[in-house]
Order: C-alpha cells, then structure tokens, then sequence
C-alpha cells in the first residue's frame, strides 16, 4: 500500500487521524529532529523474525524504550533477530526506515505476528508511519488496534 492508499482506507473506514508530511526519516532520531515528535508520541516499530525463520514479528514500543531481545524472546518462547529487507518487503511490502504497524495491511494471508507494548495501549494519540517514510499520521490507539484486529494478524500485548 501506498500512504494515499492508506489514507483512503482511514477515510473509507471513519477513522480520524492528523497527518504529517516531512522529508524521510529513518529513526526516532530522524523524527524528532524533523519535529514529528511535538504532535504526540511515535511509536518504534521493529521487525524481527525467530530463530528458524518461521515465524515473524513487527514490534511496536514507545519511542524511548530499548527492546532486549533476549527478553522478548523468552516472553514469545523463540530466539529473537531483526529479519532481513527482503523479509521486510516480502512479509510487509516495506522499506528499512518506513516499518510501521500498518504495514500488516500487506500481509496478505496475515502471517506476521504482532506484539504491542502494553504501554501503547493507553495512549490516546500514536503517531506510525502510513507505509512510507515520508509522512507520519497520529491516530487512537484504538483504531490502530482495530484495523490490525480486522485484518486477522494475532497481536501479543506484552510488558516491555
């Protein structure tokens, strides 16, 4: 998906959102040099895979946290390492910098295992990517959990 096409989901669907255009970014570094960062909180969003490569996460934090891989591992039961660009774009349909939640959106038979930071989940306002780098859209939490929910990819809420 495109972030127009993104964009017309979220209208088709009524979800609300603010949107924000910037040049790209690549990190939470990026983000808040570009001034993102001052329209709410911006998720880090990691995309791992176990040890065999069977199975695959995308990993969403708050911004400002530091996932031990080793500990996320144990809580999922599988030896955790960040998955390959051509994973990414194949599981995902994204780049290195644009990993976002919504990227399940193009996880056509719903593989990719979700895991939210149950900090997330309080928050009335996350800002994701909408599948590029080159904008950011702020959005409830609710409605993010909502679309990952319908699409049918299983989510993990998890202390991290």
């Amino acid at each position: 998906m495109t972030k127009s096409d993104v964009y017309a989901l979220l209208d088709q669907k009524g979800i609300s959102y603010k949107r924000i255009d910037h040049a790209p970014v690549f990190t939470i570094e990026d983000m808040e040099a570009a001034g993102v960062c001052q329209y709410g909180n911006v998720c880090k969003n990691l995309f791992l895979r176990n040890g065999s490569g069977k199975r695959h996460f995308l990993v969403c934090v708050q911004k400002d946290k530091t996932v031990d891989l080793k500990q996320l591992g144990a809580l999922l039961g599988s030896r955790m390492s960040f998955a390959s660009e051509e994973r990414l774009q194949k599981y995902l349909g994204l780049t290195p910098g644009a990993v976002t939640p919504l990227g399940i959106l193009n996880d056509k038979n719903a593989e990719v295992e979700v895991v939210i930071d149950s900090d997330l989940a309080s928050e009335p306002s996350l800002g994701v990517h909408p599948c590029e780098n080159t904008a950011t859209i702020f959005l409830n939490f609710a409605d993010l959990k909502k679309l990952i929910e319908d699409h049918g990819n299983p989510i993990t809420y998890c202390s991290l």
